[in-house]
């Protein structure tokens, strides 16, 4: 008896620790279509807004983690769609020069993917102790999380990048020379969006969340 007792209250604790959780991840106003819209386009804004703000120093930008933040913030569908035309509106309107087409495609898959891996680490984490939306997010082990993400994101887009770029220009021969010149502006790419998602990742994905949970 006393064990069939003592399984009954580790269920009901863990249904109550279920329910609070489902509560905090809960939000009356992103089940709101208008104000998802314009959130989506406070997103899409803020992005473009500081690409173009940024876009005279090399390979420093907040773009990426934007686009990482709508969704985590947003979910899946609509991070992918912020990423799809913060991109465009991004790259194809460049105040350097418009991106040529095989680069375009790819930038607008690259940034699509970066709004849904935010929403897919959003998920995720949303299952662990370590991350609590109302506790204080500058962990350890979240920043660890985020800023190994970040370095992730950035290596594979000035990888890839630079192979897209190459093979429809030079050939896959140049693809190596061609990465090694701009080694040193991948290095300062790849520590800007790092330090980013480490110290300025958290404090937003705080800030949003307290606003609309």
């Amino acid at each position: 008896m006393e064990i069939k007792s003592e399984t009954k209250k580790a269920n009901e604790t863990i249904e109550l620790i279920t329910s609070e959780q489902e509560k905090l991840n809960h939000s009356i106003w992103l089940e709101r279509v208008p104000f998802r819209l314009v959130l989506m386009s406070t997103f899409i804004a803020l992005a473009v807004s500081l690409g173009y703000l940024l876009a005279y120093i090399p390979n420093i930008e907040l773009f990426t983690l934007i686009v990482f933040l709508s969704g985590f913030i947003l979910g899946k569908r609509d991070g992918l769609i912020v990423g799809f035309l913060s991109s465009f509106i991004f790259c194809f309107f460049n105040p350097l020069s418009p991106s040529p087409l095989p680069l375009l495609v790819f930038q607008l898959t690259h940034y699509s993917l970066t709004g849904l891996i935010g929403a897919l680490l959003s998920g995720f984490l949303s299952k662990k102790k370590i991350f609590k939306s109302d506790k204080d997010l500058y962990r350890i082990s979240l920043m660890v999380i985020f800023g190994f993400i970040g370095a992730l994101i950035t290596s594979s887009f000035q990888i890839f990048a630079s192979l897209v770029y190459t093979l429809s220009f030079y050939g896959i021969n140049q693809f190596i020379p061609y990465l090694l010149t701009g080694a040193i502006f991948t290095v300062i790419h790849i520590i800007g969006n790092t330090l980013g998602f480490v110290f300025i990742l958290p404090g937003l994905i705080q800030l949003i969340k307290k606003m609309l949970y």
